[in-house]
């Protein structure tokens, strides 16, 4: 890894999952002399605070909408990991214009105070659903990803360097079903399903934070990093949590959500024609054409129909087994078995 010792590290919406992984990961090392927490809720940042209790852990309020908020707290950064984001599917369908403001808006707030300050380098965080997006969440991200590559053509002497990860769902997030299944398991009721048949990919938070590492390692200006993930069913999902609780509830059907896809696409044919591959991961450079139309009418690129989508029907598939092997190393799962057992 790059020289980090006696650096400053900034985690825009910190208290969320993946800053929790980040602390986890790097407070009990001689990496970055200090860590920054920045987001909107003082009570989540109360609760870091006390848990963690930690000399290199600082704590900023402020909103990355708020290009003043985030200026100031980007004073003396080194790195920044750009995590804040509105995520959640449902919420961002009714409320589009807000999934704007933070997603989009925020993003570009938060590039142009690292280059104000001088900032080494900002990885910001990008879901499977900005490919081919059909939902107001996926399209705000995808429009993030434009954003950032955007800002990264027009950085000076790359002085800051700005790339992007790209992963699928993160198994048991804040918010994500494993810990709805959980909760509905403890409670006695069904689990609630909204197509059996629906595929996700399936990471840990450990293999997110991997990924985010890697493109701080590797990322040049604009790049766009996506990890090769498993991925199953969300029937096999709950099937395989039904097992390792040695419970046995009904699964209700309850239909497909607002803006939900069957499956989720992490890399487009399109960025498959340039991806390259990198052991775990697909590194897919900026198209760094300029503003001059004949690039783009008159000179071809390879022919896309030759090429697949990487998406989670076409990806290695767990089954239920394969699913037990990997929620079995969860806190939250193993918890739920401790529970379930006594």
């Amino acid at each position: 890894m790059q020289n980090i010792h006696n650096k400053v590290l900034l985690i825009t919406g910190g208290t969320g999952s993946f800053g929790t992984a980040v602390l986890n990961r790097f407070l009990k090392t001689d990496h970055f002399r200090e860590i920054r927490i920045f987001s909107r809720d003082e009570k989540k940042q109360d609760d870091m605070r006390n848990q963690y209790n930690n000399e290199k852990l600082k704590f900023y309020i402020g909103d990355v909408r708020d290009y003043q908020s985030i200026e100031r707290a980007m004073h003396g950064v080194d790195y920044v990991f750009h995590a804040a984001a509105l995520k959640q599917v449902p919420s961002c369908e009714f409320f589009p214009l807000e999934a704007t403001k933070t997603n989009v808006f925020g993003t570009q707030n938060t590039i142009d105070a690292a280059v104000a300050n001088k900032v080494s380098k900002v990885i910001c965080l990008s879901t499977d659903k900005a490919a081919y997006p059909i939902n107001a969440m996926g399209i705000s991200k995808a429009l993030m990803e434009k954003v950032a590559i955007a800002a990264s053509r027009n950085i000076i002497e790359d002085r800051t360097i700005v790339c992007l990860t790209r992963y699928g769902n993160v198994m048991a997030s804040r918010g994500s079903v494993i810990p709805l299944f959980i909760k509905q398991i403890k409670e006695g009721g069904a689990l609630t399903l909204t197509d059996p048949n629906m595929t996700r990919f399936l990471m840990s938070l450990d293999e997110a934070v991997e990924l985010v590492l890697f493109a701080f390692e590797h990322g040049n200006q604009g790049d766009l990093f996506v990890n090769k993930a498993p991925a199953g069913t969300i029937g096999d999902l709950a099937q395989a949590i039904k097992e390792l609780c040695r419970v046995d509830r009904e699964i209700k059907i309850i239909g497909t959500r607002h803006g939900e896809k069957l499956y989720e696409t992490l890399c487009t044919r399109e960025e498959m024609t340039k991806a390259q591959d990198m052991g775990d991961f697909y590194r897919i450079p900026a198209d760094n054409r300029n503003l001059n139309y004949n690039q783009y009418f008159s000179e071809g690129e390879v022919d896309i129909s030759k090429i697949d989508d990487y998406h989670s029907h076409n990806t290695q598939q767990l089954g239920v087994e394969g699913m037990k092997k990997l929620l079995v190393k969860l806190p939250v799962i193993q918890e739920a078995i401790k529970n379930h057992a006594e």
